[in-house]
């Protein structure tokens, strides 16, 4: 408004006063410098507190592994219950999703909830959320992975605590199978992984796999002898499995077959929570 208003009252050949015109006004710069830091300093504390509580999630969090395949969602719960494009969450409860994706980009956006996060090949990424309403809502995948990306979808059942333990009962009795961990031990010994890194995850050939989640690891690159230090989160022990000349463990020969073409990412997932259960006396986080 102000200026349309001196637009028209300054504008050429107008006779208003423009007598006393002041070059500069050092109480003005500062309330208009300072004014604005202000608010941009407010507005990163509160962006800031949005960005951990969105990539933090609680401790009781369940979890739930997902795979997205073209054109489908693959989702496992840790005590083996398998679901194709539909997910059966108990209402309430804050649910953490750990994805990947078998081929392409794909994206997993669920609009009623406010979340989405692209789900990657090669790497896994993660989102939490905490439903607070019983019913039936709509799953997307809003990345283009190619002819029959339209098609892929699926639904969130959130349910009761009561309905969704009979839920859990039923699949029980349809012999969902075992827990993941106990699928990837049987895969662990499939793959003779044993066989370098022991029954229970000691050191031989092979570095030891107990406590290895989240510890700070020696390695040295591949075509160097400097060692630096990375964090054994899930996406370098997926690394290790598919590429394990890249980053090698200081002190162990570059030994290791890659299994990059004999393991898929379901695969990949229940081994991963097989060497969890491994972190003996330690406190894991998901």
């Amino acid at each position: 408004g102000q200026v349309i208003y001196f637009g028209i009252k300054y504008r050429q050949g107008s006779k208003a006063d423009r007598s006393g015109r002041k070059s500069t006004s050092h109480k003005l710069e500062t309330f208009w410098i300072g004014g604005t830091f202000v608010l941009c300093v407010v507005m990163y504390v509160f962006s800031t507190a949005v960005y951990f509580q969105l990539y933090n999630p609680p401790a009781n969090a369940a979890q739930v592994y997902v795979v997205g395949k073209q054109w489908m969602w693959y989702l496992q719960h840790p005590e083996g219950h398998r679901e194709t494009n539909e997910l059966h969450v108990p209402v309430g409860r804050p649910v953490k999703l750990k994805m990947t994706s078998q081929d392409v980009i794909h994206s997993f956006y669920v609009p009623a909830f406010r979340v989405k996060q692209d789900v990657l090949p090669g790497r896994y990424t993660s989102l939490w959320f905490r439903p607070t309403k019983v019913g039936k809502y709509h799953l997307f995948c809003t990345e283009y992975c190619g002819a029959e990306h339209s098609l892929m979808g699926g639904s969130i059942y959130v349910m009761e605590p009561a309905d969704y333990e009979d839920w859990l009962s039923g699949k029980r009795a349809q012999g969902a199978g075992g827990t993941m961990a106990s699928a990837g031990e049987q895969l662990y010994q499939q793959h003779h992984c044993a066989g370098c890194h022991g029954e229970q995850g000691q050191g031989g050939r092979g570095p030891s796999l107990v406590g290895l989640l989240n510890k700070d690891v020696p390695v040295t690159q591949k075509g160097s002898t400097a060692v630096s230090t990375v964090k054994a989160d899930e996406n370098y022990i997926r690394q290790s499995i598919l590429e394990p000349q890249t980053q090698i463990v200081a002190g162990y020969d570059p030994i290791m077959p890659s299994y990059k073409d004999r393991m898929g990412e379901d695969d990949l997932l229940q081994i991963i929570a097989y060497i969890k259960t491994l972190s003996k006396g330690k406190e894991v986080k998901p």
